[in-house]
């Protein structure tokens, strides 16, 4: 069960008795340890803010079973935005509310990767900062992609490498280390991963991360650090819905037909049958001999749509599952280490 958490107005623009019911309310959740305060900063472009608000509430939602989720909404406030990007994002809880809350997990999202150096992003700032409150103010934090790689920079100063091409498509992983989060996962899954960098294994270890799942042809999947707060990090996707890689895909064809980018995207590997690919790699001669963005009209999509298949859902809901049950676990030692403390004072 999965709630939506509504922005609230300053503390110092409450009345009493408004205080006093926030105050209860906060006591109340303290007490039922069943209740979880989750925590998503959504830092994707514009286009793609609803449907990453869409896969993550649904993904939180299949993975809670009994478990009463909270979900509040933020975003990083120096992520460039246009006025509809603005609009979608002004539903949000305010950014600076965040510093003196706390929740019990967190998830922090990728972004559009702008600068080549990530200590170069606009937001830079304000993502350290977040990975710093993280710590102390959560029991465990969830980065993905790029937030991933910015957190690792941060933290221990592992920079990512370039790729050649964007590593975009389904991989197979294999679990290779036994964690709480792995706890009964398969030992091959596949994973969406959709990236332009990647992290040297032998650093992640070098640092003292721990490798949870890698892939023969993507590289390391997902790992963890144990700090103050257990924080996980995902250079896949797993929140992604079946159409996901193929909106971005055609999105990067676009981006070519308009001259926005130099070279044709690759086909995501390990996601679509023998007729897509054919009709996509038709599509790519024509564009390559007559680049205009009217061709984009062409793109199969209907045809694709009908045939990609979710192939990781019950992985990625597996996954968020025991995260959940690990946060639950900790808040549940929390509780009894508070209890024994006011028994003893």
């Amino acid at each position: 069960m999965i709630t939506k958490h509504a922005p609230t107005s300053g503390v110092g623009t409450l009345g009493r008795a408004q205080r006093l019911h926030r105050e209860a309310i906060s006591r109340f959740r303290e007490s039922k340890p069943a209740y979880l305060d989750i925590g998503l900063i959504n830092n994707m472009p514009d286009a793609a803010l609803d449907a990453t608000e869409r896969q993550f509430r649904g993904l939180l939602g299949a993975a809670a079973d009994d478990i009463a989720v909270s979900l509040t909404l933020y975003t990083l406030p120096e992520v460039p935005r246009t006025d509809f990007g603005r609009r979608q994002v002004s539903t949000y809880a305010n950014f600076d509310d965040l510093w003196d809350r706390r929740h019990d997990g967190l998830i922090v999202t990728g972004a559009e990767p702008r600068a080549t150096d990530l200590k170069d992003e606009p937001f830079w700032g304000s993502l350290t900062r977040v990975l710093e409150w993280a710590e102390s103010h959560t029991y465990s934090t969830i980065l993905s992609c790029l937030a991933a790689h910015a957190a690792i920079l941060h933290i221990d100063g592992i920079v990512r490498r370039p790729l050649g091409d964007k590593r975009l498509g389904i991989f197979e992983c294999v679990r290779v280390s036994d964690h709480p989060l792995t706890a009964a996962a398969p030992i091959r899954l596949r994973m969406p991963h959709s990236r332009w960098n990647e992290i040297p294994e032998e650093a992640l270890l070098a640092c003292g991360y721990r490798v949870l799942t890698r892939s023969e042809d993507a590289g390391v999947d997902a790992f963890v650090k144990q700090r103050k707060s257990l924080f996980v990090f995902f250079q896949g996707h797993p929140e992604y819905e079946a159409v996901t890689l193929l909106l971005e895909y055609r999105r990067d064809i676009g981006r070519f037909l308009r001259g926005e980018r130099d070279t044709y995207p690759s086909i995501p590997e390990g996601y679509f049958d023998e007729e897509t690919v054919h009709a996509l790699t038709t599509l790519r001669e024509r564009a390559l001999s007559d680049r205009r963005e009217e061709l984009l009209t062409e793109f199969p999509l209907e045809m694709a749509a009908g045939k990609v298949t979710n192939t990781w859902r019950s992985t990625a809901e597996g996954l968020y599952r025991n995260w959940l049950l690990y946060i639950l676990a900790q808040k549940e030692q929390a509780t009894r280490r508070r209890a024994k403390a006011a028994d003893n004072g």
